[in-house]
């Protein structure tokens, strides 16, 4: 996935027709105002409750300036359009969204429950436990990856990552196989192997992980067997061990199961990461750096 713009990104996403900043683009013309409404309390009160409900959505802090309105009729009736302009430095961007008039609903192409969390039905799907991870076990902000060590852009994420594990002892790090197998012919076969790393020693798998990454441009699909069990000889492991892991099926269950659940969440490609049930598409290292002030800053609340 192509790195994007931390904060105005997410309102490309919103609107679902304005370009991310930094993408080579012509700005858009200004789409014509709607006709304006006359502002009543109640009506003020939904702006109010819209602008708190989108900065929880996608993660935007007090120094992310946030207009919306004024409301506008809708070819819905039961919504009103609701300009939106984001402003972040010297940066900007505009879109809409529709709000239905009782509160309850703004659409994009989707519609959210604005009374519950619109992450906790990922949070119910995704599960940490037996898996690589680093950080508290009781951290309050976990980061689930689910990555194919065939990727390059997992690979640029993994480096990054490194710096941010870093900057966030307090966070916890999950990493989850979602192997792509149509497009990437070892992808799963090393994803075995790094499950069996992980059954025979947890403190190694982040070895062999590391390894993998390095040394992508390498692997093949002939020689990803004899690397994998270099690379697991290299972090301390058992080779005969090892090897009676990646001849069995039980290490592929596991990566099986954990595609699986990628796909319950209707994860298509890698890597995806997810900060507490938000989803990152593309793992870009300053919006998943947004996305943990947001969340470290909000567990403090």
């Amino acid at each position: 996935m192509c790195g994007r713009a931390a904060v105005l990104c997410a309102l490309a996403i919103l609107a679902g027709v304005i370009p991310c900043a930094g993408q080579t683009s012509t700005p858009p013309a200004p789409a014509p105002a709607p006709a304006q409404l006359s502002a009543s309390p109640e009506q003020a009160r939904l702006l109010k409750s819209t602008e708190a409900f989108v900065r929880e959505l996608f993660g935007w802090a007090p120094d992310v300036k946030v207009t919306l309105g004024p409301l506008g009729p809708s070819a819905a009736a039961d919504f009103y359009i609701v300009p939106i302009v984001v402003k972040f430095g010297d940066q900007s961007q505009s879109g809409e969204v529709y709000v239905s008039k009782d509160g309850k609903a703004l659409l994009r192409g989707e519609i959210y429950d604005m009374a519950v969390d619109p992450f906790a039905a990922n949070r119910a799907k995704i599960h940490v436990e037996g898996n690589p991870s680093k950080g508290p076990a009781n951290a309050r902000v976990t980061v689930v990856e689910y990555a194919d060590f065939q990727c390059p852009h997992c690979r640029e994420l993994s480096e990054a990552m490194k710096a941010i594990e870093t900057q966030y002892p307090q966070v916890r790090v999950v990493y989850k196989d979602f192997p792509l197998t149509q497009i990437h012919p070892w992808a799963e076969t090393a994803a075995v192997g790094a499950r069996c790393a992980f059954t025979q020693s947890p403190e190694a798998f982040w070895k062999v992980h590391d390894s993998i990454f390095e040394n992508q441009d390498v692997l093949s699909a002939e020689n990803a067997w004899d690397k994998l069990v270099e690379f697991a000889t290299q972090a301390g492991l058992n080779a005969d061990a090892f090897k009676a892991c990646l001849a069995s099926p039980d290490a592929q269950k596991a990566v099986a199961a954990s595609r699986a659940e990628g796909e319950a969440l209707g994860i298509s490609s890698t890597p995806t990461v997810y900060v507490n049930g938000r989803p990152l598409v593309g793992g870009d290292p300053a919006t998943l750096v947004q996305y943990l002030d947001f969340e470290i800053a909000a567990s403090k609340k």
